[in-house]
């Protein structure tokens, strides 16, 4: 049986030229195993325009998680039959391009119909229809896991791989979890290659194996103690993403998967929400780190883009349309069986921008009603967007209505959160979107409650904007960014449609490493005393992380204003003594002044009466012998008692006795010169008498007195 059936899947492959065992393998599975009807699957028909290659539908996304599907979060999704590696493994995208392919080529190399073709095909093959049914079974698995008996079939030529892929269909345990006991002795080494095929381990067409999942935790074989050591470790991650090819980040132990979703966005612009992998264990959530997620340190994923392949099915979908009227001629191609994508239904609500049908199969948006949307498409300012906002927030919804800021998100920010911790308040975005059920309930009702109007006035700067367009949901994504985190910016993105609108609070403290963070976000599907519990709730909680820093604000300026009169009693005691010093200074360069005058003086005094008594020096007559006759001795007694004596003719005038005096240093205007009998000045005297006429001769002492 076995035999035959290798023989039929080895005809099949070398007539259509389908080298991928899984597929071709399914192909015969469909049809019983019989050839013909197998080709006639895949070979064009005779009513089918040959100019055309068939054109294989691309597989549609489902609506929400299959029953009995492993549940799915965050875009983790554990790997199908046809993603992992191995013999069969095929993307979508290879599988149909191998089927059109080959049937275009065909197509274009033979003209003939089909079962003429299909008869030159076959001639030489034996078709013997009892042959057939013998193999028809393969090799039977009966996988024994957690009390339940789970059967499995797969041809001889399958692999391990292929096996634990089945495996995985049938009990969701991921294949990376996998560990399969019941091989024989012999083959067991060999049973632990993928790409082992199971006719080469000497298993019989009846076979039992227990199945062991590795962990119970979600976790590989990491043990707790083991976590701390792969914190540090690195890990190279190398990501499959389809259609594109291969990337590789190399990342820390201490990375979230979320962070590596992030770095994903980045380095691909794929939104988290839009994210789909393949590849992670079980159990492993947006904020476990690659240590605790037990991958190796070397790991692959598979990685597709959930907005693409909606785009894709539309495309398909609109192609169906238009290829209407071939349909008769393509009832008899091959069937492509869409696989589970195994993606939580989540997954798809939150992409809304993707899973609408108007805006899937019409070429114009669909007509909105009026103010349905508080901000106009494609505004590209923000003050100019806040503004719009509030106008038709008001005029929408009427009075009472909330007050909301209006300007700029980084001035609403300052507000808000740069302020002293005392007057610091949280900063309330509020997230509008026109197109949620929730809208209308939450404008008209909670947003109107005089409790919320207050507590909203109170403890909070409010700032609005409408994410109705993705323009401007995306404009205010970049300024989250921007001016709050980027962490911002993943909340509000992650916000589904139906949970809107909603209010973010943002605010700051050293706790938050004093930056600006989301403390809470409140969802629309609330009612009005929950709204109101969590703005306290969350308001309390803000303001009791802030009592440590008004402690501190509050110690560091009572040290402030210490240090400030200790500086101001400095600047005074030191001004007072730059004052002294200055008028130290001042008296001593005062003093050095009037000394400097009056040496000034004393030195224009000194030449002065230098020069007087030059002259008067100059002016002396030649003083006579003391031999000759008609002399007078004149003896001139000085103030200190002593004498200065000299020979005058008695034909000398009195002048000449007063040059002399003067020669000798007692200036006439400083000294009286006074006779002794009769008692007599002789400064006050005419000076041109002569001496004789004076009666100051022969000799005569005269006294020199200060006036």
């Amino acid at each position: 049986m076995s035999e035959n059936k290798d023989e039929t899947l080895a005809s099949f492959q070398n007539i259509t030229g389908i080298d991928d065992v899984g597929e071709a393998f399914s192909h015969l599975e469909a049809v019983n195993w019989n050839l013909m009807d197998a080709l006639s699957r895949v070979m064009p028909h005779d009513d089918e325009p040959l100019s055309h290659p068939v054109q294989a539908p691309q597989p549609a996304v489902p609506d929400a998680v299959q029953p009995g599907a492993q549940s799915n979060t965050n875009g983790f999704r554990p790997p199908s039959y046809d993603e992992l590696p191995g013999p069969s493994n095929a993307s979508a995208s290879s599988f149909f391009a191998s089927g059109m392919n080959h049937n275009h080529n065909q197509n274009q190399r033979h003209r003939h119909p089909t079962s003429h073709l299909l008869a030159q095909l076959t001639s030489s093959i034996n078709l013997d229809p009892s042959s057939q049914n013998n193999n028809q079974n393969g090799m039977n698995f009966k996988i024994h896991f957690n009390h339940r008996l789970f059967q499995i079939r797969l041809p001889p030529t399958a692999t391990i791989d292929q096996l634990k892929r089945k495996i995985f269909d049938v009990t969701n345990v991921p294949v990376c979890r996998q560990n399969i006991c019941g091989w024989p002795p012999s083959k067991t080494s060999d049973a632990q290659i993928g790409a082992t095929q199971i006719c080469n381990l000497d298993l019989s067409p009846e076979n039992e194996l227990i199945l062991v999942d590795i962990t119970d935790d979600g976790f590989m074989d990491t043990e707790p103690d083991e976590v701390p050591q792969r914190l540090d470790k690195d890990f190279t991650i190398k990501i499959l993403y389809e259609p594109q090819g291969t990337f590789t980040l190399s990342l820390s132990g201490q990375t979230t998967i979320l962070e590596v979703k992030t770095n994903v966005y980045y380095v691909k612009n794929i939104p988290v929400r839009h994210q789909e992998w393949t590849g992670w264990p079980s159990g492993c959530n947006n904020e476990t780190t690659l240590a605790q997620s037990g991958i190796e340190l070397n790991h692959r994923f598979v990685l597709r883009n959930i907005a693409e392949r909606v785009q894709t099915n539309s495309n398909a979908a609109l192609d169906g349309e238009n290829a209407q009227t071939n349909s008769n001629s393509l009832n008899n191609t091959f069937d492509v069986v869409t696989l589970d994508s195994e993606s939580s239904a989540d997954e798809f609500e939150d992409a809304t921008d993707f899973n609408t049908a108007e805006y899937i199969f019409t070429d114009s948006p669909p007509v909105q009603p009026l103010n349905r949307h508080l901000i106009p498409n494609n505004t590209d300012d923000e003050t100019t967007g806040s503004t719009q906002f509030v106008e038709n927030y008001q005029s929408r919804f009427g009075e009472p209505y909330p007050e909301f800021f209006v300007g700029p998100l980084e001035n609403a920010l300052k507000l808000a959160c740069h302020q002293p911790a005392k007057e610091r308040k949280l900063l309330a975005i509020y997230l509008h979107h026109g197109e949620s059920i929730l809208t209308n309930v939450f404008c008209d009702h909670l947003m109107k409650a005089e409790s919320i109007i207050q507590t909203l006035k109170e403890k909070f700067v409010l700032f609005g904007w409408d994410m109705t367009y993705e323009s401007n949901k995306d404009m205010f994504l970049s300024l989250l960014t921007a001016r709050i985190s980027s962490n911002a910016s993943l909340t509000a993105r992650n916000i589904k449609l139906d949970k809107l609108p909603a209010i973010m609070l943002v605010g700051k403290s050293r706790q938050l490493g004093s930056n600006c963070e989301v403390l809470s976000v409140i969802h629309g599907n609330i009612g009005l005393g929950d709204l109101l519990s969590r703005l306290i709730e969350t308001t309390a909680m803000y303001e009791e992380q802030l009592l440590v820093e008004i402690r501190q604000e509050e110690e560091q300026a009572a040290r402030h204003q210490v240090k400030a009169e200790q500086d101001m009693a400095y600047e005074e005691t030191l001004q007072a003594d730059m004052a002294k010093e200055a008028a130290k200074s001042q008296k001593a360069a005062a003093q050095a002044a009037e000394r400097k005058r009056i040496e000034s003086e004393r030195a224009e005094e000194n030449a002065r009466r230098e020069s007087i008594r030059l002259v008067a020096e100059q002016s002396l007559p030649q003083e006579p012998g003391e031999q000759e006759a008609n002399i007078s001795k004149i003896r001139v007694r000085k103030p200190t008692g002593d004498f200065l004596e000299r020979r005058f003719y008695t034909q000398n005038n009195l002048q000449d006795l007063l040059n002399y005096v003067t020669a000798n240093g007692f200036l006439i205007e400083e000294y009286k010169l006074i006779s002794s009998w009769p008692r007599r000045d002789l400064t006050a005297i005419e000076s041109s008498q002569t001496l004789e006429t004076l009666k100051l001769y022969p000799q005569e002492t005269v006294i020199l007195e200060e006036r």
